[in-house]
């Protein structure tokens, strides 16, 4: 009987651990998302991703939080579509204060289906560049700012005629302009100091779904943040341009070891993948690929200041080659700001590979001014102890092994037991002398 009680008990009490608990919505659900850097293929994907989280978790309304200088073209244009076929409104915020949405920013945030920014906020300056960083100029490329053109007088056409003007501007002649500009302009629908403040704005508010016109309900709404997934964090790092010249730096270097010291799979390993992923970056940063002459310039003359010693002047010759190379294929004339590489780093990290390869030539030069330690010159300056008398020839052990000698020149008589030194090795017999035991 109380074995019969005891299952029943632990029977409930299964079940009432794993029976589904049904409890009331707190309110709306408001997805917050945050892209805070450049535009890349990696900020596509996580807004992606966050469209279709708020799509299947039914969320009021999804807000981006925008805070970039611009971007790739092709990943702006499928976020702009991605954000114009979501089912769920997506809310663009250009915050937090002192941020700014320029270049491709701007066309994200007027692609939002209701844009907001916090107060001492940015806007603008969307003109395309080439991928060197320079003004469009080739017809291609103009069909490019004229389709940019065209996309933004479509996204603002709704705002008004001050809106698409000042829209234009933005493309045409790379205009910024400030919150209250852009606001009193139309261009943006409302100003928030923070996300409270924008969820208390947008309560109400209608927006223009492709379905139709929706009014959104956010009193009381439960906000869920979405951050980026390791890779999503990993590939937005691979298009620094301080981390992609770090990894090209460290890719061609370990394959200069791996090639000029081969048998070792670590160094060629590390050079590979480090290649690999330093080349991702390279793919979307406006770099000068001229750039990479010098670098490997500078490297080769590294290993020839290794294999014939000028006593350091290839080093410095390479070290100069290596920041010059680094310059020039991040820093060319055009490229945006926020597209370029640290100076100090490539100061820093070429001064520092020079280093490297400064210590690796002492040791080489060491190593030739070493004396022969190998072979028979090496028993040239040993000692050893005598087997025999001489005679004037006789019998030595030295290095663990017995020769036939003779007495140099001038050496004192040699007895059994006797410590003599070597003084010159004559094919297979060492010339010694007597060397007094004090």
């Amino acid at each position: 009987m109380k074995t019969t009680r005891l299952l029943v008990t632990l029977l409930s009490l299964v079940l009432f651990l794993f029976h589904p608990i049904q409890v009331a919505a707190a309110g709306p659900l408001v997805l917050l998302m945050t892209i805070d850097g450049s535009i890349s293929a990696a900020t596509q994907q996580y807004l992606a991703r966050g469209i279709q989280t708020a799509e299947q978790d039914g969320a009021e309304v999804l807000i981006l939080q925008l805070n970039t200088p611009g971007g790739d073209i092709d990943s702006m244009n499928k976020m702009v579509e991605d954000i114009r076929a979501s089912t769920v409104p997506v809310v663009v915020y250009v915050a937090p204060r002192g941020a700014w949405a320029a270049s491709a920013g701007t066309i994200i945030t007027l692609a939002g289906h209701a844009d907001a920014m916090a107060p001492e906020t940015e806007i603008g300056a969307a003109s395309p560049v080439g991928s060197q960083g320079e003004d469009l100029s080739t017809t291609e490329q103009a069909k490019v700012k004229a389709i940019m053109d065209a996309t933004v007088r479509s996204l603002a056409e709704h705002r008004g005629s001050q809106a698409i003007a000042l829209a234009q501007s933005t493309i045409d002649n790379a205009k910024a302009v400030s919150y209250t500009e852009a606001r009193n302009a139309g261009l943006v629908d409302i100003i928030a100091s923070d996300v409270s403040d924008l969820l208390r704005q947008l309560d109400g508010f209608t927006v223009q779904m492709a379905s139709g016109p929706r009014t959104l309900h956010t009193t009381g709404a439960v906000t869920e943040v979405l951050g980026m997934s390791l890779i999503e964090q990993l590939l937005a790092l691979l298009i620094d341009p301080n981390v992609v010249f770090i990894l090209l730096a460290i890719g061609v270097q370990a394959l200069l070891i791996e090639l000029t010291h081969p048998g070792g799979w670590v160094p060629g390993f590390i050079g590979v993948v480090s290649l690999v992923l330093a080349a991702y970056g390279l793919g979307y940063l406006p770099v000068n690929w001229f750039g990479l002459v010098f670098i490997l310039a500078a490297f080769v003359l590294f290993i020839l200041d290794i294999k014939a010693p000028t006593h350091g002047a290839l080093t410095v010759t390479g070290v100069v080659s290596f920041i010059v190379g680094a310059l020039v294929l991040f820093n060319s004339a055009g490229t945006p700001q926020f597209q370029r590489v640290s100076l100090p780093l490539v100061v820093f990290v070429g001064v520092f590979i020079g280093l490297i390869f400064a210590v690796i030539l002492s040791y080489a030069l060491r190593a030739q001014n070493r004396p022969v330690i190998t072979g028979q010159e090496g028993l040239r300056g040993q000692f050893g102890i005598a087997t025999m008398d001489f005679n004037p020839t006789g019998q030595v052990q030295t290095e663990s092994e017995l020769w036939s000698a003779e007495l140099a020149e001038g050496s004192g008589k040699v007895h059994k037991g006797d410590r003599v030194e070597v003084v010159m090795v004559d094919g297979l017999r060492l010339k010694v002398r007597k060397v007094d035991h004090a």
